[in-house]
């Protein structure tokens, strides 16, 4: 018997209508739905009518759920990988699950989709030519300013994610380690309320 596949199917950032035809096929033929967080996907499977069985996969139960996500590949399940908006793997636990197949060679499928981070770098007017995406800097003030003391003399532009209750502080800590440098914020990306602000990281 040979293995299964996974399927990395990236899933709306906000409005339901961005998902490819091709990623609404891959996860009605598969056989399992690997979620982050299986009520949200529900959302998303019953607007497109889609019923499949759904497995929790998230940063807490990772580990475990990673041998238990192999041991249905290797029984030939084909499986689909989904975050709750984006693109699994980027700032997500999807990036141990896809090691783990390619150290025991499974096959992996990556669809293309919607991610974040390339709508709001494209939405801020800044260099697209050299970027460097940063995710989510470390949550303790003293880590995050080391992190932005590092980052400081980066000439290319800086992706940065950020949770709204955290985004004050960490302008603060960028104004005081980077100066009053020029910025773009982008938040709500693709739903009713999307906003992208620019301009200097006081005025932020």
């Amino acid at each position: 018997m040979s293995d299964g596949i996974l399927y990395i199917c990236p899933t709306p950032i906000g409005n339901l209508e961005d998902i490819t035809i091709r990623t609404l096929k891959v996860l009605e033929e598969v056989d399992l739905i690997a979620a982050e967080d299986t009520r949200h996907t529900l959302k998303l499977l019953n607007h497109y009518d889609i019923k499949k069985p759904l497995i929790s996969y998230h940063e807490h139960n990772k580990k475990v759920k990673g041998e238990l996500l192999l041991e249905k590949l290797r029984e030939g399940i084909k499986i689909a990988l989904v975050t709750d908006a984006g693109m699994p793997g980027i700032s997500d636990p999807g990036e141990d699950i896809i090691k783990l197949c390619i150290q025991n060679e499974i096959e992996i499928v990556a669809l293309p989709g919607a991610t974040a981070s390339i709508l709001a770098l494209i939405l801020s007017g800044f260099p697209t030519d050299k970027f460097v995406f940063e995710g989510f800097l470390p949550s303790k003030d003293k880590d995050r300013k080391n992190r932005l003391e590092e980052l400081k003399n980066e000439k290319r532009t800086i992706i940065l994610y950020e949770a709204p209750h955290r985004l004050q502080s960490l302008l603060r800590d960028m104004l005081e380690v980077f100066g009053n440098r020029n910025i773009s914020i982008s938040r709500e990306l693709t739903k009713i309320h999307e906003e992208t602000f620019r301009g200097t990281i006081s005025e932020a």
